[in-house]
C-alpha cells in the first residue's frame, strides 16, 4: 500500500525527480482589433515563442480590450503582475513617464526611416523605465502615420475649425487645439462610443486603426497628414520573465527579435492594403493637404514639443541628439 501511493506524494509534493518539464500559460492584453497590424503581430509573437519552445510557454492574446484593461492601464498591470504581458499604445502612459511619448510627437518623425531612426536612438530609455517598475522591454514597432478620419476632408485651416476631433496624448491634443479645433482625449476603446452619439465627429488615428475598427461605419473620409507613427510596445512582468527556465527566456527574447522584424515589415504593404479596403467600404482617402494646414500644424505642434523636452530633460537632448546622428548617417 505504502509504494503503491508513494509517487502520487512525489508528484503532489514535489518529492523526488521531476521529470516532466511544467508548461506555461501566460495572457497578454491587448487594446486594439484582432484584425489591427499589432494585433497580428502579437500573435505572431505567440506562434513563434509556442513554435520555439515545443509549445511550453503558450501565451493567450486577448484581442479588442477583451481583459478589461485599456493600453494606460497595462503598466501598472504588467508591472504589478495582474497580467504577464501586454501590447500597448506607449503614448497612453505620458503620466507614468514622458519619455514614451516621444514616438507620438507631432512631426518629428513623419516617414518609417526617421521612425526607426528615432526607435533606435530611444530604445535604451524605454528598458531603463520599464525596468525600474518590474518588467521587460520586449519589442516595439510602429503604426502606420497617422491622419484624420471624418466626415469629410480635412485639408484646410477652415475645415479644421472647431471640429470634435479625438486624441491619443496631450501634445496632441494641445496641437490640435491650438490650431483651431476642438479636441478631446480618448482611449481606444471610447471611440465607437462616442462616434455612436455624435461625442466626437473625427479622429486622429492611422488607416490601419481605423480600417481594424471599421471606421467606414461612421466616417466616410480619411486625410493623410504623416503627423506622427507612434510606437507599440510588448512588455513582460520581470518575475514572470525570472521564473522562465534559461531556455525559455532565450526563447522569449529570440520571439521579440522576430516579431519586431515582422512589425516593421509590414509595414511597406499595410498602407496599400488598408487604403484598398477602405475605397472598398466607401472611405474617400484624401492625399494631400494645404500648404497652409501643415504650416499651422507644425507651428502649433512646437510648443508641446519644447514642452516634453522641458518635462524630460537631460535625456530629451541626449536622446534627440543621437537621433540627429542617426538620420545624418
Amino acid at each position: 500500500m505504502t509504494k503503491s501511493i508513494l509517487p502520487v506524494f512525489a508528484l503532489v509534493f514535489g518529492l523526488g525527480a521531476v521529470t516532466a518539464h511544467a508548461e506555461v500559460n501566460m495572457d497578454m492584453a491587448s487594446e486594439y482589433p484582432v484584425s489591427s497590424i499589432h494585433a497580428q503581430t502579437a500573435d505572431f509573437f505567440a506562434k513563434t515563442l509556442s513554435d520555439e519552445t515545443g509549445g511550453n510557454v503558450h501565451v493567450t492574446v486577448h484581442h479588442g480590450g477583451a481583459l478589461g484593461i485599456k493600453s494606460v492601464d497595462h503598466y501598472d498591470a504588467v508591472g504589478d503582475g495582474a497580467v504577464q504581458l501586454a501590447s500597448s499604445f506607449s503614448g497612453a502612459w505620458s503620466g507614468i513617464n514622458p519619455i514614451f511619448l516621444v514616438s507620438s510627437l507631432p512631426f518629428l518623425a513623419t516617414s518609417i526611416e526617421d521612425t526607426r531612426k528615432l526607435y533606435e536612438a530611444t530604445r535604451p530609455y524605454y528598458e531603463k523605465a520599464l525596468e525600474g517598475d518590474n518588467q521587460i522591454f520586449l519589442y516595439a514597432a510602429p503604426w502606420p502615420a497617422s491622419g484624420f478620419w471624418a466626415h469629410k476632408p480635412i485639408n484646410t485651416v477652415e475645415s479644421l475649425k472647431g471640429l470634435k476631433i479625438r486624441t491619443f496624448d496631450t501634445p496632441g491634443t494641445k496641437t490640435l487645439q491650438n490650431a483651431g479645433a476642438s479636441p478631446v482625449q480618448l482611449s481606444w476603446g471610447d471611440i465607437v462610443p462616442q462616434l455612436t452619439t455624435n461625442g466626437i465627429d473625427a479622429v486622429l488615428t492611422s488607416a490601419d486603426g481605423g480600417a481594424g475598427s471599421q471606421f467606414w461605419e461612421y466616417l466616410s473620409n480619411f486625410t493623410e497628414v504623416n503627423y506622427a507613427l507612434p510606437l507599440q510596445v510588448t512588455h513582460m512582468n520581470r518575475d514572470a520573465f525570472d521564473d522562465l527556465s534559461e531556455k525559455d527566456q532565450k526563447a522569449v527574447l529570440d520571439a521579440a527579435k522576430k516579431a519586431e522584424a515582422y512589425g516593421w515589415a509590414a509595414l511597406d504593404t499595410r498602407v496599400k492594403d488598408n487604403y484598398a479596403k477602405m475605397s472598398e467600404n466607401g472611405v474617400t482617402i484624401t492625399k494631400d493637404i494645404s500648404p497652409e494646414l501643415l504650416s499651422l500644424l507644425k507651428k502649433s505642434a512646437a510648443p508641446e514639443v519644447e514642452q516634453w523636452k522641458a518635462r524630460v530633460g537631460a535625456d530629451a537632448q541626449a536622446l534627440l541628439e543621437q537621433y540627429d546622428a542617426l538620420r545624418a548617417k
